[in-house]
C-alpha cells in the first residue's frame, strides 16, 4: 500500500478549512461550557461532555498534525496549544504518528511506534501476571478499560529513557506539554468539577479513543492488507472524524477528515480490493465480535526476528 504524501493535498486545499475550524472552537465551547457550566448544576452531564469533548480535542489532534486547518503549520499547531486530556504531548504525537505512517513498517514490534503487537522473545520474558495484562487488553473491553493506563505506562517508560539519553525534541517536547498542561489544570481547579472528576473524564476519554485503535491494523504478509476499514457513519464516527476509514486515510494522508467518506464511496471497490478485504460494517459488529474475545494474539505472528 503506498500513501500518498500529504504535502501536494495541502497545497490545493484552501487557505483555512473553516470547517475544521469550526469543529476545534466547537470543541472547546464545549469542553468550557460542560466544565464551568453543566458541572455545577449536572456534574454527571458535564463530567460525560468533558471526557467527549477531550476525546474529540484528540482527534482534531490528528488532523491538526496531517496539516489542517491552516496552510500555516505553525497556526495550525498553535489551535492545540492546550492539551485537554494531559496525557501525551503534541510534539510527541505529532512525531510518533508520522513515524507511524511510513506504512512498510505498520505492526512491527519496534518501528511502528502505534502497534500493540510484541516481539516473541519478549514475551517469553514477561512474568505471568504482566502475560495476563496484555492478554485481557487484547479484548474490546479490556482495551477500554485498561488500556488507558497500560499504554500511557509504556508510552511514560519509552519517554524517560529518551529524555534521560539526552533527546532534545523530547525534551521539547515534554517542556511546552507541561506549561500547556499547567494552564489546563489552573482552569479545572477554577471550574466547578473536582480535580479527580476531570483526571476520571481523561482516562475515559482514552478509553473512548482505543475504540478506534483496537482492530486499526492487523499482522498480514503484505503491506496492503494491515489497514481497516470500519464503514460506520454514526456517532463513533464523527468523534473519530471518520478515521474508522482508515485504508483510506493511511493512502491519502493529506485529504481533510470531511472528504474520506466521498472519496471511499467513488472507490470503495478498489479500498477493498487493496486491503484484503479487511472490513467491518461499523463499530457495533467490532464490539460484537470483540467485546470480550481476543481478534489477535499479543505475539506478532508472523514476525521473524530481525
Amino acid at each position: 500500500m503506498k500513501a500518498i504524501s500529504g504535502a501536494p493535498a495541502r497545497a490545493l486545499a484552501p487557505a483555512v478549512e473553516w470547517i475544521t475550524l469550526a469543529c476545534i472552537a466547537g470543541c472547546y465551547a464545549a469542553w468550557g461550557g460542560a466544565l464551568f457550566g453543566l458541572a455545577a448544576g449536572f456534574p454527571a452531564l458535564g463530567w460525560v461532555l468533558v471526557a467527549i469533548a477531550i476525546a474529540f480535542h484528540s482527534s482534531l489532534t490528528h488532523e491538526v498534525l496531517h496539516g489542517h486547518p491552516f496552510r500555516s503549520t505553525f497556526w495550525s499547531e498553535m489551535t492545540m496549544c492546550l492539551p485537554l486530556g494531559l496525557a501525551v504531548p503534541y510534539g510527541r504525537f505529532r512525531d510518533l504518528h508520522l513515524a507511524h505512517h511510513r506504512d512498510a513498517n505498520l505492526t512491527d514490534p519496534y518501528d511502528d511506534p502505534e502497534t500493540n503487537y510484541l516481539d516473541p522473545v519478549v514475551w517469553a520474558r514477561l512474568p505471568r501476571w504482566k502475560r495476563a495484562l496484555f492478554r485481557v487488553n487484547n479484548t474490546l473491553a479490556g482495551r477500554i478499560l485498561i488500556g488507558p493506563a497500560l499504554g500511557q505506562a509504556l508510552f511514560l517508560q519509552a519517554e524517560w529513557r529518551l529524555a534521560r539519553a539526552g533527546d532534545g525534541a523530547v525534551r521539547r517536547a515534554w517542556r511546552l506539554h507541561l506549561a500547556g498542561g499547567a494552564v489546563v489544570l489552573a482552569l479545572v481547579l477554577l471550574s466547578p468539577m473536582p480535580l479527580w472528576a476531570y483526571l476520571a473524564a481523561c482516562y475515559a476519554a482514552l478509553g473512548l479513543l482505543r475504540i478506534r485503535t483496537f482492530l486499526e491494523h492487523q499482522a498480514h504478509e503484505k503491506v496492503r492488507g494491515r489497514t481497516v476499514i470500519i464503514e460506520d457513519r454514526g456517532p463513533l464516527a464523527l468523534l473519530f472524524l471518520n478515521n474508522n476509514l482508515h485504508v483510506v486515510h493511511h493512502m491519502h494522508p493529506g485529504v481533510p477528515w470531511y472528504r474520506l467518506p466521498a472519496l471511499y464511496r467513488a472507490g470503495k471497490a478498489r479500498f477493498v480490493a487493496i486491503n484484503d478485504g479487511y472490513l467491518y460494517r461499523s463499530y457495533g459488529q467490532v464490539f460484537r465480535q470483540y467485546l470480550f474475545r481476543a481478534k489477535d494474539p499479543v505475539v506478532h505472528p508472523l514476525w521473524r526476528g530481525r
